[in-house]
């Protein structure tokens, strides 16, 4: 017991001092990637503390399904306008476009469908890496595409941005809501998690502990009752602390093997996804009439602080851009984990039928 407290706090105290580093480094979710490579080291030593407590994890998915849900703010979908629709039919290409790769990434032997599908959907990568085990994936391998994919998306963002035609300068602002005391925060996010965990688990909701709260959270901000809440910033780094202890606590060295022999077939399809999505962000631009800069950082696949801040110092409309990447990750979040069973259903169902034939044949040589 007391040996399992120390490494506990050993990790703890390793996340927590990686952390700020990876954060003024500018890597994406700092302490989740923090604590995954705490974990994941302690794990490849044989000092990994044991599994991460269920309802820990639970109440960490739910933290951040509150968190994304007070993204979205009634005044930033209004900046859509009459381009809604547009936004959103290039927000589901977006999600067939990472399906259809992480269905040829579960081609690969050293995974299987289910989880190549999860590993290179096209946003809400921390909400994915979280739920990768409910849906039956396998997390650590979730966490390692999908953080290679933020990266390489952030990493040549600026660099491509800078290719299209635009002019520097502020870009239009986006509003915020009232400031709320702390103690409402603490009370939204409380309400959100404990009631949205329990709809979702009750509505057999896929990945309910992080969706159902981030149902309530969306709908208290689009109506204006929690207008303006935000979620405490030590709360959300809890939260990011868990999930990635979640993560990395199971690597194994085969598993970290197997790995090295599938980042390189990870790694290009991402520029396949980044290339057509920046394709559908040309098709954004044709359809609505933004600029060619606003459609691209409207449709990127992945990196939203990244897009805010190549937007802020462009002369974008930045409420259309931040209100299409939202769409963006509210599909991803909600339909992919049902799009990703659903073609591993599929995939089992072609295999039994391709089977067949040949059980009928051993049968009738019989």
């Amino acid at each position: 017991m007391r040996g399992t407290v120390m490494r506990w706090a050993g990790l703890i105290a390793a996340s927590c001092a990686l952390s700020p580093v990876l954060v003024a480094l500018g890597v994406p979710s700092g302490p989740l990637f923090a604590a995954l490579l705490c974990a994941a080291a302690l794990a490849l030593a044989g000092r990994a503390p044991g599994d991460v407590p269920r309802g820990l994890s639970l109440a960490a998915q739910g933290v951040l399904g509150v968190y994304i849900g007070t993204l979205m703010q009634s005044h930033t979908l209004a900046a859509l306008g009459s381009r809604w629709t547009a936004a959103l039919l290039v927000g589901f290409a977006t999600l067939l476009l990472s399906v259809a790769a992480g269905a040829l990434l579960g081609l690969h032997r050293s995974i299987d469908s289910l989880t190549g599908s999860l590993s290179l959907v096209a946003g809400g990568a921390s909400g994915l890496v979280a739920i990768a085990r409910e849906l039956g994936g396998d997390e650590r391998t979730v966490a390692v595409v999908q953080y290679l994919r933020v990266g390489m998306v952030t990493a040549s963002l600026p660099l491509v941005a800078a290719l299209y035609p635009h002019a520097a300068g502020a870009s239009s602002g986006i509003e915020t809501g009232p400031d709320r005391p702390w103690w409402f925060d603490l009370a939204v996010v409380a309400v959100c998690t404990g009631a949205g965990g329990a709809i979702g688990v009750a509505s057999r909701l896929p990945a309910g502990g992080l969706l159902g709260p981030l149902v309530l959270s969306l709908a208290g901000n689009l109506t204006g009752l929690t207008a303006g809440s935000t979620v405490p910033a030590w709360l959300v780094f809890v939260g990011y602390l868990t999930i990635g202890w979640q993560a990395g606590v199971g690597f194994t060295r085969a598993s970290l093997r197997s790995m090295a022999r599938l980042l390189p077939w990870a790694a290009g399809l991402i520029v396949a996804i980044g290339a057509g999505c920046a394709g559908l962000g040309f098709a954004l631009s044709a359809m609505t009439g933004v600029s060619a800069l606003d459609g691209y950082l409207a449709t990127t696949p992945g990196g939203l602080y990244a897009v805010l801040a190549v937007a802020a110092s462009s002369n974008v409309d930045i409420t259309f851009v931040v209100a299409a990447q939202l769409i963006r990750l509210l599909l991803m979040l909600f339909l992919a984990p049902a799009a990703a069973r659903g073609f591993r259903r599929w995939r089992a169902g072609t295999a039994d039928i391709v089977s067949r034939p040949s059980e009928l044949t051993n049968e009738a040589s019989r």
